[in-house]
């Protein structure tokens, strides 16, 4: 899978074949944190946290406690904030680079569009790191670390078991135009069901997910599996096969309650984790070891924390982590 030189994290799970991410279009989001194990601010050191985030998409909830636990455990001064635009997300890295901090943990889902900002912070001698979405291109940005899932892998993965299982015609739904990480999804799906077919919705209005799914599925009655790309959009697209009285089964990636909820009954076959928890943890965790001691966490190597099935055979035990925002 020409994957073979990264590596995979001792915190994190990786399970091929038998065990992102998400984005939107609303405005930024901003936060700051810190404090608790250590006190904020105790280690001298302020590390701003820069995400694609939609506003109300639960995937991101997972990430920032991820996050906001190590800056307390480290004693770090969290700095949040994010937006769906890639022009502005790019500001937002600006704005980092402006105010001084300490280090960078960014996504990179649009790689070009940040391109600049991420290059003003290495020329600023600003320690960047990757999480999330970019994992083709950090090294190209310049970003030390990344923390993350081998999206095409996943993808692969995913659509090897719905092909074992009799899939011919699933339906991949991309909730954010642009974004590599949901793109390399269905392009893995692809590769293992060719009559894969994509189709495009805007993941940051539930309503229009909804009725863009359902008119889809009235159309086809050939598509026989859906594959969304976050928790959220799986629930709409449930209510989709509802109102479209559609037979298609629906997988998902990411995780929330609900979803895991879903997984116990039998609504959703499975879920592809990459485990965002560990992403917002890591992606902090790593820029304060380096900064403190010049440590670099996978040896300029992706770092992976997934793909990792959740199913029925494994779901009662995660369930409670849903709840926590921690899986």
């Amino acid at each position: 899978m020409r994957k073979s030189f990264r590596v995979l994290a001792a915190v994190s799970v990786v399970v091929l074949g038998a065990t992102a991410c998400s984005s939107g279009g609303k405005a930024k989001t901003t936060d700051s944190s810190g404090g608790g194990a250590n006190a904020a601010g105790s280690s001298g050191y302020t590390i701003a946290m820069i995400t694609h985030e939609t506003p109300g998409d639960t995937f991101w909830d997972k990430i920032k406690a991820g996050a906001q636990q190590a800056a307390k455990d480290e004693g770090v001064t969290l700095k949040y904030s994010a937006d769906p635009d890639a022009a502005k997300q790019a500001q937002l890295i600006q704005s980092a680079v402006d105010s001084k901090v300490s280090g960078i943990a960014t996504t990179l889902v649009t790689p070009d569009a940040l391109a600049g900002a991420v290059k003003s912070a290495t020329d600023a001698k600003i320690p960047v790191v990757g999480f999330n979405s970019g994992i083709d291109q950090y090294q190209k940005l310049g970003a030390l670390m990344y923390f993350g899932s081998d999206e095409t892998l996943a993808g692969t993965t995913a659509g090897k078991r719905i092909a074992a299982e009799g899939a011919k015609h699933p339906l991949c739904v991309i909730q954010a135009q642009g974004s590599v990480a949901l793109e390399a999804r269905c392009a893995g799906v692809k590769s293992a069901v060719p009559g894969t077919e994509n189709i495009d919705v805007n993941g940051a209005d539930d309503t229009a997910v909804v009725s863009t799914l359902q008119a889809k599925l009235a159309q086809d009655k050939s598509i026989d599996y859906i594959v969304t790309l976050g928790a959220p959009i799986a629930i709409d697209a449930l209510k989709a096969v509802d109102q479209a009285s559609s037979k298609s089964k629906l997988v998902t990636f990411d995780l929330n309650a609900e979803a895991a909820t879903d997984i116990q009954s039998g609504k959703i076959e499975f879920s592809i984790d990459q485990q965002p928890y560990v992403q917002g943890y890591m992606a902090v965790s790593s820029l304060y070891l380096y900064l403190k001691n010049g440590n670099d966490i996978g040896g300029g190597k992706a770092v992976l924390t997934g793909p990792s099935f959740v199913d029925k055979t494994n779901i009662d035990k995660i369930v409670p982590f849903t709840k926590n925002n921690t899986r």
